[in-house]
């Protein structure tokens, strides 16, 4: 079997950090792209010995040179893609937002497509931003097959990124997965929109109050599960390009802030949340993600609470 590299763009990311995080701890060697050299999150779940493991590469998505460079230094075997601009930044500036998110995409590609038979797999961030709530219908689950119409140029962004990886197996038959995740919370999910319910989180293991500015009910993913899940397809057996959808939690914001409540009783009252909800969809159906790799890792919400305010808890 050929030995394994990972390549990581994105690293320092929330998720990014939680790949890294397990990739570390299983001892497979993994190279963390990011254009920053903020290790923060890294510390955050990781000991110092861990962290000193990582190759870590400051680099540019949009610089191909660079890309090129890290694939030949480090015989990259498998990419988990998941640099990219979020929503606000991606308002704030559209025009940097698409030469992020799509032409790193593309960027990602190509590079492995010129290193024919050296990339194994390519797994990418989707979104669930591909969707708009006039999409679904009342209480519909999204199926992964549903057609988006994409309400914001960040959903538009990955709309396009997914017909990237489309092409790119019938041009080259480079085999990607791309994945949607919804709302991740976990330790050093600190930047976003759907950041609001960590945040909450932190703000409890510290005794503190938060005001979590949306409600209604919506998917919450534990942001581990999100990372095993990335590296579980990047080693799955399969051949081609599709997108999938993730499930984790669905629940209202008050049950959350209930699961926040038995997690550090000592705030009981003191997280709060406004309505209307976050527009978006309410629920996912993975099942064929599941179809292609078996169970999909989906810890209970109110035990993923309970861990993430704990650890917390052990951070400065």
């Amino acid at each position: 079997m050929t030995k394994e590299t990972f390549l990581v763009t994105g690293a320092l990311g929330c998720i990014g950090a939680w790949v890294v995080r397990n990739l570390v701890q299983a001892g497979t060697p993994v190279v963390a792209f990011d254009a920053s050299d903020d290790m923060r999150r890294l510390k955050m779940i990781l000991g110092p010995e861990q962290v000193a493991a990582v190759t870590h590469v400051q680099g540019d998505i949009t610089d191909f040179s660079a890309l090129e460079r890290v694939f030949d230094a480090h015989a990259i075997t498998h990419v988990v893609h998941l640099a990219a601009l979020l929503l606000p930044a991606c308002r704030a500036n559209p025009v940097l937002g698409e030469r992020v998110n799509v032409g790193g995409t593309v960027n990602i590609f190509e590079a492995a497509a010129r290193r024919k038979g050296g990339v194994q797999r390519i797994v990418f961030a989707s979104s669930i931003a591909v969707f708009d709530v006039a999409d679904v219908a009342q209480g519909q689950t999204v199926t992964h097959d549903l057609p988006g119409r994409p309400a914001n140029l960040y959903g538009v962004y990955k709309q396009a990124m997914e017909g990237v990886a489309r092409v790119y197996w019938q041009e080259h038959g480079l085999s990607s997965m791309g994945l949607r995740p919804a709302t991740v919370f976990g330790v050093g999910r600190d930047n976003g929109i759907t950041a609001a319910p960590t945040k909450a989180m932190q703000a409890a293991a510290h005794a503190q109050a938060f005001h979590i500015p949306y409600g209604g009910r919506g998917e919450f993913q534990y942001a581990d599960d999100v990372a095993k899940t990335f590296i579980t397809c990047a080693r799955a057996r399969f051949a081609g390009s599709d997108v999938f959808n993730l499930h984790g939690s669905v629940a209202h914001m008050r049950e959350v802030i209930t699961m926040i409540e038995a997690a550090a009783p000592e705030v009981r009252g003191k997280i709060t949340f406004d309505e209307p909800g976050f527009p978006s969809p309410e629920e996912f159906d993975a099942s064929a993600l599941a179809h292609v790799i078996g169970r999909v890792p989906n810890t209970p919400m109110d035990q993923a609470v309970r861990e993430t305010v704990a650890l917390f808890r052990q951070l400065p």
